[in-house]
């Protein structure tokens, strides 16, 4: 399979240098026409040779160029470091309005409707002598101030 292969490869090169290239008649021709022919082949070669120094030459330039920039990129990324983010306290209005600042005009206050709420402040008892308690609730009279006090 392999030699089936490169035989093929190699009759697909001749067919297309057949159609590209015209086989060369040299029989019938004098010496001086022999010698315009290479004179011919030979400019023609120099033009190619021409053309592929000048290629070479804009593509080792563009390389060189090319890597001098990417030095000139890590050179910048190297020298730019990140600052580390510091922890900052801020109020949530305070915050809002940074985020908010640019889109509106006017700044809302939000604490303005809220209600205000007042905590009641526990009745403290006020702290006497448990004996006199004790013997102002014995007896009847004790449990008729507890049945007052609850109603």
């Amino acid at each position: 399979m392999l030699a089936a292969e490169k035989e093929q490869n190699k009759r697909e090169k001749d067919k297309a240098l057949n159609e590209r290239v015209p086989p060369l008649k040299l029989s019938g021709l004098s010496v001086q026409e022999l010698q315009d022919l290479c004179k011919e082949l030979h400019r023609k070669i120099d033009v190619v040779d021409e053309a592929r120094y000048d290629l070479e030459v804009k593509v080792a330039k563009n390389e060189s160029e090319i890597q001098t920039q990417t030095q000139k990129i890590w050179d910048l990324k190297g020298s730019m470091n990140r600052t580390k983010l510091k922890r900052v306290k801020k109020s949530s209005d305070a915050m809002f309005g940074a985020l908010t600042e640019s889109k509106l005009s006017s700044k809302a206050d939000f604490k303005a409707n809220l209600k205000t709420v007042k905590k009641e402040e526990e009745k403290k008892e006020e702290v006497t002598d448990w004996r006199k308690n004790v013997e102002a609730m014995s007896g009847m009279e004790g449990r008729k101030k507890l049945f007052n006090a609850n109603q």
